[in-house]
């Protein structure tokens, strides 16, 4: 990607770029990746349960909420899995550059102020926080390292298939392609 003295453009220390070649970036790793696996885990087992006992409206819109989290939370991974295949020399800036224009950093949630919120277990809203505020954290890096942290948008083209491009996404970063 970047050299050492591409970090210093204008008397600009570039953080985000430095931390994804860190050892600090291991633990932003992990904790994306644990998130995935306890939203999963939640999903199947506990929240399963749980969305049982709500409200017609409540569990139309933990559903869809579900969906949300769990497209949320690929994509995150998924930047997650291709600064690690960057970082390990795995993918070439193209590749990464081509890939990550796949990748959608921006799911939001439903408003806390929508009828039927209010009986969300409290376990699945705090899972729903974290992936949000990860998101933002993955999303400012990702603006500062592939945009100069000028916070432009990418133009991104919109997938017929989105579920098979996340699919894609995931095989090149685990380099099964």
């Amino acid at each position: 990607m970047m050299t050492e003295q591409e970090f210093h453009v204008d008397n600009t220390i570039r953080l985000a770029e430095r931390m994804v070649r860190s050892g600090s970036f291991n633990h932003l790793y992990d904790e994306g990746m644990s998130l995935v696996e306890e939203a999963a885990f939640y999903l199947d087992g506990e929240g399963r349960e749980e969305a049982k006992r709500l409200s017609r409206i409540a569990a139309t819109l933990y559903a869809a909420e579900s969906m949300r989290l769990t497209t949320r939370l690929m994509q995150v991974a998924s930047w997650l899995l291709l600064q690690r295949a960057s970082r390990s020399g795995e993918m070439t800036l193209e590749q990464v550059l081509s890939e990550k224009a796949k990748v959608r950093l921006d799911t939001d949630s439903a408003p806390e102020t929508v009828v039927g919120w209010d009986e969300i277990p409290l376990s699945y809203c705090d899972i729903v926080h974290r992936s949000l505020r990860l998101q933002a954290r993955v999303r400012q890096m990702d603006d500062e390292i592939y945009n100069d942290g000028a916070g432009t948008e990418q133009k991104r083209v919109l997938s017929i298939n989105p579920v098979s491009d996340q699919i894609s996404l995931l095989a090149t970063a685990f380099g099964h392609r």
